[in-house]
């Protein structure tokens, strides 16, 4: 048998050792920080793309069905950890604050100071009220199951009312050469952006105005039943990556 050592060996770092210990774990935070924001930055980017970036593709169809089903994702996977294995009820907040801190960097510098597009059309959403709701109701409830259900469904209802002081200034109706758009559509005008073959705008495509003319709604409650069916998924997915694996001693 191995000799046990005695616990009163360890000893905790004192002075310097200790100085240099905590400035590594404040450099390893920040690192991961800053990877965090990047990773959920460029999956958010990739995924909803256009309906964030411009200010003239936020319509009332798609904008409000594509961001929240999409923004949850990473939000329920940090919740995982956080919650399991601190017990912190601040996953979804925290990264809804960071993908809007990375979101505001590259509008800013990216958007307006290197290609001149004015920052009223490239303003980014937020979803801060409805991540609020999500740690709230995991917090007050410890419940997978009702998270996943009322605050899924919160996350995506949220979304368009909470955007709506932001953005509805834009979807004011002008007339402009005899015919009549909004201001979101003068933008588009009046700043081209290049596509392949050509510039498209999916906005406003679909059959919702088969059951009615406010296509809003609808979305909003699409959105939340499948923002309830894609919170357990992410979290499951967050809860196996921290896992911690050990290798069987052969």
């Amino acid at each position: 048998m191995s000799a046990q050592i005695p616990i009163s060996t360890f000893k905790p770092y004192r002075g310097e050792k200790a100085r240099l210990a905590r400035a590594y774990d404040y450099l390893i935070l920040v690192l991961a920080l800053f990877l965090f924001i990047g990773s959920f930055h460029l999956h958010f980017a990739l995924t909803v793309g256009d309906w964030d970036f411009w200010v003239d593709w936020k319509d009332r169809q798609w904008w409000p069905l594509v961001t929240p089903l999409i923004g949850i994702t990473f939000p329920a996977a940090v919740q995982a950890v956080l919650w399991d294995k601190f017990r912190l009820p601040l996953g979804a907040t925290l990264c809804v604050a960071a993908l809007l801190l990375g979101t505001w960097v590259t509008r800013v510098f990216a958007y307006h100071y290197w290609n001149y597009f004015p920052i009223n059309m490239v303003l980014p959403a937020t979803m801060i009220p409805g991540a609020l709701v999500l740690d709230t109701l995991l917090m007050l409830t410890n419940s997978l199951t009702i998270t996943s259900i009322f605050g899924g469904a919160a996350f995506a209802l949220l979304f368009y009312p909470t955007n709506w002081p932001i953005f509805g200034m834009f979807h004011q109706p002008v007339e402009v050469a005899n015919s009549q758009l909004t201001v979101a559509d003068l933008f588009g005008f009046q700043y081209i952006r290049t596509g392949m073959p050509e510039y498209l705008r999916i906005i406003e495509r679909g059959t919702l105005r088969t059951y009615g003319q406010y296509a809003t709604p609808l979305a909003a409650f699409c959105s939340a039943l499948l923002c309830s069916l894609m919170y357990p998924l992410w979290w499951y997915i967050g809860k196996w990556f921290a896992n911690t694996r050990y290798l069987k001693k052969i």
